[in-house]
């Protein structure tokens, strides 16, 4: 139709009172729903003056295909018949004439607690041991410098061994020289990066050291606002963006003395790895295959010894993804321990933050600086850290998925990971879970998501990314349009019944180890907010480049012959808030998989 939906409605409303008022002048009652009330008598569904386009028994056979309900002729003329008095009217919100904006940091108000009833939460006091140190001497190279985990880096800033000064200019040389291969910066922040570098200097120099992370340059993902340097989202519409504030995480590494020395890139509106930059490489295939995402740029610096560490987000997979192709550690905290202030909001009830490294105690040094509740994120609590780098995992109940790791995804590196955790001193217990459709919570991603971009999909702005395929957002978003508020609801539902199951599951064991990319497993603990620990486990060899998009046989992926080889991950799952019993069990794995000391050649 020619006229906006917000024109028809004002249009519509006027021409129902104008009815009105021409009903009286010729002497004649007013409609039904002008009448004024008796006294006394309750409003009524249906009863709002009728806006919006008219419909017709036909428009609901059409919608009936989209979500598989069947009415009859008779329901569908009944439905039609008072459509615009009953429903049209809850579309005011969005089409006006009295239409409300909603900035992105307004949450929905129901907030989805992975603490369900009859979970008891680790008990005890804020506890944490980093390993002891180590008199490994400065390297000359620069390289091997870089590659250094930060339980390494921050001894050496420590004793001024190496100033943050040059560490920092180390990585901004490295992000200079590599970044037109892996296409993984989208602002690299020089000098304000060496402007914190000479005040770590300054503070360390005079005494005032602030702990491990001081003087360490690391990356964000480019959804982490940082004040005053562009924060993108990877996407087109928000490519001049500078936020005016720090972003919590960004601020509590501040006070921590980081040095921020890149803006890394995400997959537009954080999914997979295509950006308006283009697509971020895996280092380990820089020619022919994507980093994986959609925190393909912490995965891809992290990997290349471009950063110390980095920050990532997962909604559905995009911490472990990436960090299981890349090779890194990805940490995903549980839902709640991080808080989301001034970063961009994809699914309110799934969004998390975690770090993206080079070892598990590394990751477990960021955790530790960036946990903790703020009140500008609702769903951030509360938690305690309790990590002991020397702790004994002997007696550390593992459960696994027979049946998982006899089939793809999993690998013979997968199947060995579990001969390794024997050997650890830990115990394997054999755990299931129901034969459920885990993928139908993918609702509430898709639903949420939409309305978080509204403004993208009613302005018609989802044209401007560079991905239009059907799996992408923009398709994706405007599908959610046509999702059924009622299945909404009961996906909600069916999220508590899993959270029930997954509490029953880990009442049985300390931690889960699970193919990285087993399907069901990203989808419930997404959901469930159980924390996950990815860590490289050995190597595989792909005859094929992998890819996050769905197969278009109009442009196959690359093959290689001879296969190349590439890491390969394994997923640790924990208890919740529990994270400190995951990382002791992953450095305990680490070390008897004795694979991180490998770098991707060329970098």
């Amino acid at each position: 139709m020619s006229a906006s939906r917000r024109d028809f409605l004002t249009y519509s409303s006027l021409a129902v009172l104008g009815a009105a008022l021409d009903s009286a002048l010729d002497g004649q009652a007013p409609p039904q729903n002008q009448q004024q009330a008796t006294p006394g008598a309750p409003p009524a569904f249906g009863t709002s003056p009728a806006v919006g386009p008219a419909v017709a028994a036909d428009d609901f056979a059409r919608a009936e295909k989209l979500v598989q309900f069947e009415m009859t002729h008779r329901e569908r003329e009944q439905a039609a018949g008072n459509w615009r008095m009953q429903m049209a009217p809850n579309y005011e919100l969005r089409v006006g004439p009295r239409k409300l904006e909603f900035p992105q940091s307004v949450a929905p108000a129901t907030q989805w607690n992975p603490a369900i009833p009859g979970i008891k939460l680790q008990e005890g006091n804020d506890a944490f041991v980093r390993s002891a140190s180590t008199s490994n001497a400065l390297p000359a190279s620069e390289e091997e410098i870089a590659y250094a985990p930060v339980t390494q880096l921050s001894r050496w800033v420590e004793s001024k061994s190496i100033t943050s000064e040059r560490l920092t200019e180390i990585y901004l040389a490295r992000l200079e020289r590599f970044n037109p291969r892996l296409r993984c910066v989208i602002t690299l922040t020089r000098d304000h990066a060496l402007r914190q570098a000479r005040q770590a200097d300054k503070e360390i120099a005079a005494g005032q050291y602030r702990g491990p992370l001081h003087g360490i340059p690391w990356g964000a993902k480019d959804l982490l606002d940082t004040a005053g340097i562009p924060t993108t989202y990877g996407a087109e519409p928000y490519r001049n963006r500078v936020p005016k504030l720090d972003g919590a995480v960004a601020a509590r590494l501040n006070e921590a003395g980081a040095v921020l020395v890149a803006k890394l890139s995400l997959g537009a509106l954080a999914l997979n790895d295509i950006w308006f930059g283009g697509q971020t490489m895996n280092p380990w295939i820089p020619d022919a295959e994507g980093a994986s995402g959609s925190s393909a740029g912490p995965g891809a610096a992290t990997a290349a010894g471009l950063v110390g560490f980095a920050i990532g987000s997962e909604t559905g997979g995009s911490i472990v993804s990436p960090s299981m192709r890349c090779g890194v550690t990805g940490l995903r905290p549980t839902y709640g321990r991080v808080p989301r202030t001034g970063a961009m909001t994809l699914c309110w009830s799934l969004d998390k933050l975690g770090p993206m490294t080079r070892s598990v105690e590394d990751a477990m040094l960021v955790l530790k600086a960036i946990s903790g509740p703020d009140s500008g994120d609702l769903a951030s609590v509360p938690s305690k850290l309790s990590f002991d780098a020397g702790a004994s995992v002997c007696g550390l109940r593992v459960g696994y998925f027979p049946a998982w790791m006899k089939e793809a995804p999993a690998t013979d590196v997968d199947r060995a990971a579990l001969e390794t955790v024997k050997k650890a001193g830990m115990e394997l217990v054999e755990v299931s879970i129901p034969d459920w459709p885990y993928d139908s919570l993918n609702l509430m991603l898709f639903a949420e998501a939409a309305a978080a971009f509204d403004d993208l999909v009613l302005g018609h702005k989802l044209d401007m990314l560079k991905m239009q395929v059907p799996d992408a957002w923009p398709n994706v978003f405007r599908q959610s349009r046509f999702l059924s508020a009622v299945d909404f609801v009961q996906a909600d539902r069916f999220r508590r019944k899993v959270a029930e199951e997954m509490a029953r599951v880990m009442a049985q064991v300390d931690l889960l180890i699970v193919p990285s990319l087993r399907d069901e497993m990203l989808v419930i603990t997404n959901n469930t907010g159980h924390p996950s620990l990815t860590l490289r486990a050995g190597f595989v060899e792909v005859s094929e480049a992998r890819s996050d998009w769905a197969p278009d046989p109009e442009h196959p992926l690359p093959k290689f012959n001879p296969p190349r080889r590439v890491p390969h991950g394994i997923t640790l799952i924990g208890r919740l808030f529990d994270e400190g019993t995951l990382a002791q069990a992953g450095m305990a794995v680490e070390a008897a998989f004795n694979v991180m000391h490998e770098h991707p050649a060329g970098f």
